[in-house]
């Protein structure tokens, strides 16, 4: 099996560039089944849920080609198939956003029950009740999501319980044909939704209020295909930013994605001691005094986002002080601390609470990545670890970092990915 290893202690520093935002991606990549023709998306991360995705539109019957390392040019004017299987979805919880487009342009659709990181229930409840409120009807059959709209999607006011980004995304991509007006309330205000919107309204789709709690779609006959940039990928900005600049205290700089929509997340870090300079898509970050302890809960967008929780529980494991992690998001997200511990760290874990006593420093040793934020942050601690950390899973990581370990190197870092033996399998 393939592992990642990284020897601690060596300085970094450098610039790098990230890719275009996996969560807005996929997504996108979803919303071309709702414009038949040709759509070209650019600045697509080269990672493995895109491959997923890219493999679930072509069973559908797009075709999907690569232009260029972060160029896709997707032709769904023959999709005509509205079943995807389970042996794709099981990878990736995304798969279920062709929910919407399917059943916006075939009045129904099959989807297996999703997969993806193993950090908590994450139920697709919310999306088959708002889209019951619209007219679809829903039946589970051994293991698959059975949708149809037998009447057609007719608009109307949807209150999410939760502003859950997977919900509000398909219910905006089911509404965009739907008769009269969608009013989503409590939707997610991610900048992944702005992005999504954006491009459904430039296909010709009627969409108001993207990124604030209420939005509007109003229902129209036709899209058309659209030449689309995916915006740069905040998440992973934050890990590099908590990675140098936060736990190795190295300058780095940041390009390639917005500041803002990073927003708590920087001024947590401001917090902690870490110096940060916002630019014109980018930051320029760095540490030279100690990493202060600050309480952290995450929440929706604008608040502390959930898929930065694991990278900052690691950056406070060595804070002078002690600190409170709440995880108002994903229940089973702290299952990365397990790990950290295995390095020497002082969490103790109370509920959906996680107590973060400082340490003086951490130890290599050898872990396994918990899912995709947990796998990056691991690699993340072996860089000021005493002695070599090796990380093994790391198809978790390569779901959502292109070029992880590249991008290291390059900065200085002394991490390979490298081949050893199987432990599980005995000869």
């Amino acid at each position: 099996m393939e592992v990642i290893r990284v020897e601690g202690g060596h300085p970094l520093s450098g610039e790098v560039t990230v890719e275009g935002a996996k969560n807005s991606a996929l997504k996108l990549m979803a919303a071309t089944i709702l414009a038949p023709g040709v759509n070209y998306l650019r600045n697509v991360p080269n990672i493995a849920d895109v491959h997923v995705m890219g493999k679930v539109l072509k069973c559908l019957g797009a075709k999907v080609d690569v232009l260029g390392v972060h160029e896709l040019r997707i032709d769904t004017s023959s999709v005509d198939s509205w079943e995807t299987p389970y042996h794709l979805v099981e990878q990736m919880r995304a798969s279920t956003a062709v929910l919407g487009p399917l059943i916006a342009r075939f009045g129904k659709a099959i989807v297996a029950m999703p997969g993806g990181c193993n950090i908590g229930a994450r139920k697709i409840d919310m999306h088959i009740l708002g889209l019951q409120a619209l007219g679809v009807e829903f039946n589970i059959d051994h293991g698959d999501i059975h949708a149809s709209a037998p009447h057609g999607v007719t608009g109307t006011t949807v209150s999410l319980d939760f502003a859950s980004v997977g919900a509000t995304e398909n219910l905006i991509m089911a509404s965009v044909h739907a008769k009269g007006t969608t009013v989503i309330d409590n939707a997610a205000r991610e900048p992944e939704i702005v992005d999504l919107a954006n491009m459904l309204n430039e296909m010709g789709a009627h969409i108001k209020g993207a990124g604030s709690p209420v939005i509007e779609v109003t229902g129209v006959d036709k899209l058309s295909p659209v030449d689309h940039t995916v915006v740069g990928d905040r998440i992973e900005a934050g890990t590099f930013i908590a990675a140098m600049a936060g736990i190795t205290g190295d300058k780095l700089t940041v390009k390639g994605f917005e500041p803002l929509h990073l927003g708590l997340v920087l001024k947590k870090y401001e917090q902690m001691g870490i110096s940060i300079e916002r630019g014109d898509r980018e930051v320029v970050a760095s540490r030279s005094g100690d990493i202060r302890p600050v309480d952290i809960q995450t929440l929706p967008f604008p608040g502390f986002p959930t898929d930065m929780q694991s990278q900052t529980m690691c950056l406070l494991s060595v804070a002078k002080g002690t600190c409170i992690i709440t995880e108002n998001v994903f229940e089973s997200r702290f299952m990365f601390a397990s790990e950290l511990q295995r390095m020497g760290s002082n969490i103790v874990i109370k509920g959906h609470h996680a107590v973060v006593h400082g340490v003086d420093g951490l130890q290599g040793a050898e872990v396994k990545s918990p899912d995709l934020r947990g796998g990056a942050a691991l690699v993340m601690a072996g860089l000021v670890a005493d002695g070599v950390t090796t990380v093994s899973a790391i198809h978790h990581i390569d779901r959502g970092y292109e070029g992880f370990v590249e991008k290291l190197q390059a900065l200085g870092a002394k991490v390979e990915r490298v081949q050893v033996p199987d432990p599980e399998i005995v000869e």
